[in-house]
């Protein structure tokens, strides 16, 4: 039987001012009047009936996640948290992490999340040039994203991430590195420097904007990138997170160290390595949100179940750690998979270059060309 990994809650709110038209992920622009108390009481009937496979086990991080979450209210906030902590054990310093939009008026409840128990937020800027938020369809401007980011401190936070795009239409090596640099005029505790991808089923896949840099340009982007924020502190944990020293972000490294994470709300995932038979499951919850409000209280909330074998662990292990630039050792691999390494191992030495990874007796790391490869690694094992 497998021991259980360390456990993590999201909570997804599915709804946003406007739809951004790169965005690929379960949002919804709200176009009515927003039910607080309907929501509320649908994620807390939601974490009612997943409880039983989590019995006893504490919740180390919480990630509020959406969508845009600070469109609800700090006291709204307050009473999630309050029944969650009545519901699970939650760790008394778990890191309480809520995504903002600085877009979304939320500005002067800041104090009040920080009382609710949030201590760490995530902002999405995406860029500090007026007119490329406007191609990314973005509802801020520069000097609303500055406001925000100095609200909350002024409130009392001291750790929070800020999002960065670089790879935008018509962006040049040079302004990618400015728009780089004055956002860390602002002082952040963790960067999220990604590049801006045209996804399936949004908007830029159906129009995609002109002037999108090639590749050989994202990559050199993504490079001097890397070196800006490691001159300024910045360690590089993950692909696209770069963190001041103990700040990085625990619920995603959970994530990527193949932890577990129960998932509320409309179109949330659950990792869960079940305890009574140490099987590990994914579920996902009902997508749009007033589907997911009526079958709160049925099956059919759940829309998706599948259990992970001998067949597809190694895969989705791989799919998670080998984001890390950490190694992983042979015991962890053993531990939450219930495998043997060994097949593991054979699979890297006949499969993937030898100067892409270093392996020993006892753990696995990439090498940096391995690392900038992880994407072609991962096709072997799909």
């Amino acid at each position: 039987m497998l021991i259980p990994p360390k456990l993590s809650l999201y909570i997804h709110f599915p709804w946003c001012v406007r739809k951004c038209p790169y965005c690929d992920f379960n949002s919804h622009a709200l176009k009515q009047s927003l039910d607080e108390a309907a929501y509320l009481a649908a994620l807390q009937h939601d974490l009612e009936q997943d409880v039983a496979d989590v019995w006893g086990r504490p919740v180390n991080t919480i990630f509020m996640g959406g969508g845009t979450p600070s469109l609800f209210s700090a006291e709204a906030m307050q009473s999630l948290l309050q029944h969650v902590r009545a519901v699970l054990p939650l760790r008394p310093d778990a890191e309480v992490t809520m995504e903002v939009n600085p877009g979304s008026q939320e500005f002067d409840q800041f104090g009040g999340y920080l009382e609710a128990g949030i201590n760490r937020l995530s902002f999405g800027i995406q860029s500090l040039d007026d007119q490329q938020l406007k191609k990314l369809g973005r509802i801020h401007d520069r000097q609303q994203a500055q406001q925000a980011v100095q609200l909350a401190r002024q409130a009392g936070f001291d750790n929070f991430n800020l999002d960065l795009m670089f790879g935008l239409p018509g962006q040049s090596l040079q302004a990618a590195k400015e728009d780089l640099l004055r956002l860390l005029d602002w002082a952040p505790t963790h960067v999220s420097y990604y590049q801006l991808t045209i996804e399936p089923n949004t908007l830029f896949a159906v129009k995609t904007p002109e002037g999108l840099p090639d590749v050989d340009l994202q990559h050199d982007m993504y490079l001097q990138g890397r070196e800006i924020l490691a001159a300024h502190g910045f360690e590089q944990y993950e692909v696209s997170a770069y963190a001041q020293a103990d700040r990085q972000c625990e619920h995603n490294l959970n994530y990527w160290q193949f932890g577990d994470y129960l998932g509320i709300g409309a179109g949330a995932h659950s990792k869960i390595t079940l305890g009574h038979s140490g099987q590990i499951r994914r579920q996902a919850k009902q997508k749009h949100p007033a589907t997911y409000q009526q079958q709160v209280g049925h099956p059919k909330r759940i829309v998706e179940q599948r259990f992970l074998d001998a067949s597809n662990l190694p895969f989705e292990f791989l799919l998670n750690h080998l984001r890390l630039k950490a190694p992983f050792t042979w015991e962890k691999y053993h531990a939450v998979t219930g495998l043997d390494s060994q097949s593991l191992r054979d699979a890297f030495e006949q499969q993937v270059p030898a100067d892409w990874y270093v392996m020993d007796e006892t753990q696995l790391q990439l090498t940096e060309t391995g690392f900038l490869m992880s994407d072609a690694i991962l096709q072997n094992f799909i």
